[in-house]
């Protein structure tokens, strides 16, 4: 169904339009066609301007039609709060509609001088209408009229714009050359509809589609489990391919490959998002896989398709999952009702091939968006009645200190020039440190500015140019000094022309010291001349600080806090940090302290014995001790069980460890290396390079190249789990 979304506004100070009138007659256009159920129609009266992005959010039409006053250079009308006039720019519009590109195909913007924001949105949408002078009521509505009466009778949408002017005309009104077209070729056509209308017959979406492959991520318990068998069994009987691993991988069959294997093949990445698989770390390693093969192929396959099964849209998703799903928009699933509409829009989403309300936008228009001015902390909010996942927010008493290298990060990021590098395996807290950072930063006055990469399309990390203009705008956005940037970037040299700008429009005009807290730098890594040109600005904005010349006390003002996971070495050949400057911040494991005390803080009243029982399981890994006390506050399970049940499928660390043997079959000489050391009980000899990356994983200890396994944990499980080589 394509959905018509009409907007009006007709502001207190402006005159009266017969906006009533126009909608009636665009309505009856649509009503009065044999086509007209393959149509929805939604209006919104007196908009104002906060309501644009979540209209446009809830809805996901494919035409926006606005009806009100234009201001020509100076923007479309809207209304405030109080119902007066407030003028949208083009720069704005502009900017919206590339939110929104990937579901909007046309927009109609039915006022007055609105070529130039026609223009504007042109730049992202394929198809735009707007005025080029004044047109008069009586004009706009016949001219709407005739367009959406055409669109109904299943005319192109350059077709629809000549009905609209031949309208004018046979009223003689002498305004038909008042509207002008603006359509990309790629447009000349509509979209496909969902159904096909043969006469009075119209035949069923599933006769119409072509075989796709879809994989079915989801939590193997209820209702997650019986949602997914519903989506397998309808995906089959519409004569596509579903993979969903405990209906398709057969007993003996190596889980991890065959995974592997059909991310490969899928056209289709399905997501069932409950409170429980946002925060599984399995479920998200599947995420983070099918977007890298989304990202490294001109398919852009395979199509993440998230569904949110009891779990609401403004419920905070993990770290690493809210990265991978930025720029998706997300349907939500309340209750079996709602279980044959999701089916059959997911069918006719595969029977069209195009992306429609499930589908990618080129912004970020996912729930829970942070604006410049209200900057994330870059995590969910997991608190004592949440499952972990994600880092712990400033608010949250269940953060634990390792002292003393928080004192020491406060005490170096007063420092002229200071850059502190954090970096630990995946949950061991960077992001948590990070954050706590910032935020002392900002206690004494200073701008404070986070930055995450998992806000850059991965194409920014192949072309060093984008790339650090993408990292200017952020960094300019936030300081609201953006409107400079073009001026700076023309010419050659990527790095002067980063550079020129912090200098001369940031440093230069901002008077307190500017501290960035850069977060997942490693996604630069696969990107090695990416990689070693920022790497290499980065040590030269610490050093110049250090210079003694004019222009050091300005980089002078400039902190820095670079975090990045030690995992991401493995699979980029990496047997070194690529920063060697700055005070390094490796983070520990919690010791029997710091685990007593975060008992204490899950309301348990635990004696040594207790604590000793648990750091023989997980070590001190911060992550799988908060797991185990969530779980133990809850009463789900005993500890004795908790133990018992670890290292199995029924135990609460699944998720984790299998995340891990999927990283591991990926390199059998890690895997095998790591096979001797859980098949010893003492230290075991490795060469440096598989040392290193083990111990990168946060899987090993070293004392030099001899290795330990961190805890009994892994060891039980890779024991059972890792082959023999042949």
């Amino acid at each position: 169904m394509k959905k018509i979304l009409i907007l009006t506004a007709n502001p207190k100070s402006t005159d009266r339009l017969r906006l009533d009138e126009e909608v009636r007659e665009i309505q009856a256009s649509v009503d009065q066609s044999k086509n007209r159920d393959l149509f929805e129609i939604i209006t919104r009266w007196a908009v104002r301007v906060d309501d644009l992005q979540p209209i446009l959010l809830d809805h996901t039409p494919q035409i926006v039609h606005f009806s009100g006053h234009g201001g020509g250079s100076q923007g479309l009308a809207l209304e405030n709060e109080l119902g007066q006039m407030q003028l949208v720019s083009s720069t704005a519009l502009g900017g919206l509609f590339k939110l929104f590109k990937a579901n909007v195909e046309c927009v109609f913007l039915n006022a007055c001088y609105s070529e130039e924001q026609a223009k504007a949105i042109y730049q992202h949408i394929d198809c735009v209408v707007g005025m080029n002078q004044e047109i008069g009521d009586k004009a706009a509505i016949k001219f709407a009229k005739g367009f959406y009466r055409a669109i109904a009778s299943n005319k192109t949408y350059k077709e629809s714009f000549e009905f609209g002017c031949n309208l004018i005309d046979l009223q003689s009104i002498p305004e038909s050359s008042t509207p002008v077209l603006k359509i990309k070729k790629r447009s000349l056509s509509t979209q496909s509809k969902r159904k096909q209308v043969q006469g009075d017959e119209e035949t069923p979406i599933s006769s119409l589609t072509r075989m796709t492959r879809v994989f079915i991520s989801y939590r193997s318990q209820s209702p997650d489990r019986d949602l997914a068998q519903q989506f397998f069994e309808a995906l089959k009987a519409a004569g596509h391919e579903a993979f969903m691993a405990g209906e398709s991988i057969r007993l003996g069959e190596t889980w991890p490959q065959r995974i592997d294997a059909e991310l490969e093949r899928s056209d289709y990445f399905l997501l069932l998002l409950s409170e429980q698989s946002a925060v599984s770390e399995m479920v998200t390693e599947e995420v983070r896989r099918a977007k890298l093969l989304r990202d490294s192929r001109g398919d852009r396959r395979p199509m993440i398709l998230p569904i949110r099964v009891n779990f609401p849209l403004n419920s905070p998703l993990n770290y690493d999952l809210r990265g991978y799903l930025q720029n998706i928009q997300q349907r939500e699933w309340k209750s079996p009702l709602d279980t044959p509409m999701i089916i059959q829009e997911a069918l006719s989403l595969l029977a069209t091939g195009h992306a429609s309300a499930m589908s990618t936008s080129a912004g970020p228009v996912f729930p829970n968006e942070d604006s410049p001015d209200s900057p994330p902390l870059p995590v969910a909010e997991p608190e004592l009645y949440r499952e972990p996942g994600g880092s712990v927010p400033l608010s949250s008493g269940l953060y634990i200190e390792r002292p003393p290298i928080e004192a020491d990060c406060y005490r170096e990021i007063v420092q002229p020039g200071a850059l502190i590098r954090i970096k630990a395996p995946r949950q061991m807290g960077k992001t948590s440190l990070m954050a706590r950072i910032l935020n002392y930063a900002k206690e004494q006055g200073y701008q404070a500015i986070p930055l995450s990469f998992q806000r850059a399309d991965n194409r920014l990390f192949t072309d060093l140019d984008q790339f650090l203009r993408w990292f200017c705008e952020q960094i300019g956005r936030r300081l609201k000094r953006l409107n400079q940037l073009e001026d700076y970037w023309k010419g050659y040299g990527s790095k002067d022309k980063c550079n020129a700008y912090l200098e001369e429009c940031i440093l230069e005009e901002i008077d307190s010291p500017i501290v960035l807290g850069l977060d997942e730098v490693d996604l630069v890594f696969p990107h090695q001349e990416v990689m070693d040109d920022f790497s290499g600005l980065l040590r030269s904005w610490y050093e110049v600080a250090r210079y003694g010349d004019s222009s050091s006390d300005l980089w002078a003002k400039l902190r820095l806090v670079v975090v990045h996971s030690t995992e991401a070495y493995i699979p980029q050949n990496i047997n070194q940090s690529p920063f060697n400057v700055g005070m390094n911040v490796e983070l520990p494991e919690f010791n029997r302290i710091q685990v007593q005390h975060l008992a204490q803080r899950y309301e348990l009243t635990w004696s040594g014995q207790q604590v000793e029982q648990l750091v023989t399981l997980v070590g001190g890994h911060p992550y799988l001790v908060r797991k185990a006390l969530y779980h133990l506050r809850r009463q789900d399970v005993t500890l004795a069980q908790l133990i018992s049940e670890a290292p199995t499928e029924a135990g609460i660390y699944i998720d984790h460890l299998r995340r891990h043997l999927l990283n591991l079959q990926q390199y059998p000489e890690l895997a095998e290396a790591l096979r001797q050391v859980v098949m010893k009980s003492k230290a075991t000899e490795l060469n440096s390079t598989s040392a290193y990356k083990l111990d990168s994983m946060g899987l090993v200890s070293l004392q030099g190249n001899q290795a330990t396994i961190r805890c009994d944990l892994y060891r039980s499980y890779f024991r059972d789990h890792l082959q023999e080589r042949r």
